[in-house]
């Protein structure tokens, strides 16, 4: 793989609602989504002196699996920092886990784990938790730049782009290249949570995307039988497989979102299909009607 592929965008329709899919999730088979964009910086350039890459997150992160692919490719050795991984786990490796071990990652178990105190060698490249970082801007060009062209080639006058936020990354970068509103969601935290995301890599307010709150706070990770029902039914009307962590939340604030009136709507299917493998296990062993 020497490029990302521009990916497809797809019209559906879905609660009597039109609207464009932009369809990351088909960039690569094994690096796609958010993640291969945010990541392309490191994918794409020299680092002649790089022979290992650091992070740390969750035990389940699409992060952590698209870093295991990014090393892979790259030859590079990469070491992953959690605070805990559960014995059912280790025992019974799934999902991101799994498959980011079988692609070479060293993963390391430490509660007292501080990016701030890691001191790093010249061989090593340190990318922060979910690659909220100023690199990531490199991929989200391109991104942006892909919805330009459509937007152009198909007469498009009037466009707001929708995509769910964990770090905010890839939604701050895209406002950043983009001229059309950019909107956004928190799945991680609440707004302001999200803001001060948004302020790590961005000082500039004005620049910054339009935040939507949700219909309630929700907790990452906490399973929503109502997010599970409406994922089966976008999967079952349009076909598309969405991610169960994130799409549901945004999916549900996209929709309930008043539409204006002459304006085209593009949401960003990020990928992250990888933890659904998990996910669904987890939905199906705790609400067994769901079968």
């Amino acid at each position: 793989m020497n490029s990302i592929t521009n990916s497809p965008v797809q019209q559906i329709t879905f609660q009597n609602q039109s609207f464009l899919i932009k369809r990351d999730d088909l960039l690569h088979k094994d690096f796609s989504g958010n993640k291969a964009r945010k990541f392309y910086y490191y994918f794409i350039n020299d680092f002649p002196n790089i022979d290992t890459v650091i992070s740390y997150g969750s035990n389940q992160s699409n992060a952590m699996y698209s870093l295991s692919i990014l090393a892979k490719l790259r030859g590079w050795k990469f070491l992953y920092y959690v605070d805990h991984i559960p014995s059912f786990l280790k025992e019974h490796p799934q999902g991101n886990y799994k498959y980011a071990i079988a692609n070479g990652m060293q993963i390391i178990e430490d509660k007292e784990f501080n990016k701030e105190n890691l001191q790093l060698k010249n061989n090593e490249l340190f990318i922060s938790e979910g690659g909220a970082v100023k690199e990531a801007q490199f991929g989200l060009k391109i991104l942006a730049n892909e919805i330009k062209e459509y937007q152009e080639q198909h007469n498009i006058k009037n466009l707001k782009i929708f995509l769910p936020s964990g770090t905010g990354t890839t939604a701050l970068f895209l406002q950043k290249f983009l001229d059309c509103e950019v909107l956004t969601c928190p799945c991680v935290g609440d707004s302001e949570y999200l803001k001060k995301q948004f302020l790590k890599l961005e000082q500039k307010e004005k620049i910054h995307p339009t935040i939507i709150q949700t219909d309630k706070k929700y907790h990452f990770g906490k399973l929503y039988k109502e997010n599970y029902i409406l994922w089966e039914k976008l999967k079952e009307k349009t076909t598309i497989e969405f991610d169960l962590l994130y799409d549901p939340v945004g999916l549900k604030t996209f929709l309930s979102l008043p539409k204006e009136k002459n304006f085209t709507y593009l949401y960003i299917h990020q990928g992250g299909l990888k933890g659904n493998e998990t996910m669904i296990e987890r939905y199906l062993y705790k609400y067994k009607d769901l079968v």
